[in-house]
């Protein structure tokens, strides 16, 4: 059973960068036609995809964040981290990691909160 888990601090200033990494058990990173994901959820909005890597380590990023997102993975310690920079009150959000495969296979994270406050 393939598990997912954010970690990252809790806490963030206005204009400093917030780091996460979703550490992947049970299954690689690296599995073929596997993407892994970034997705938050603002307080009382929908849920925003922030970008993607792919099984061979490729990042795509959604075009609204694209110039402030950083999306990387680290094989040897199958983990997948999310870089936000220069961040405001509105990057307040509950942070997922996912993981879908080609059957169909669908693993979240339990989310971690991040809140950017002075």
């Amino acid at each position: 059973q393939v598990q997912l888990q954010e970690s990252g601090p809790g806490l963030v200033k206005p204009s400093q960068t917030v780091s996460l990494t979703c550490t992947v058990s049970g299954g690689s990173i690296t599995t073929s036609y596997y993407t892994w994901k970034w997705i938050r959820q603002p307080p009382g909005k929908g849920l925003e995809w922030m970008g993607r890597i792919t099984d061979d380590g490729i990042p795509y990023y959604n075009p609204s964040l694209q110039n402030r997102t950083y999306i990387s993975r680290d094989t040897s310690k199958n983990q997948f981290s999310l870089q936000l920079t220069s961040v405001t009150p509105e990057d307040t959000a509950v942070y997922y990691c996912h993981g879908l495969g080609p059957g169909g296979d669908d693993y979240w994270g339990q989310g971690t909160q991040v809140t950017v406050s002075s």
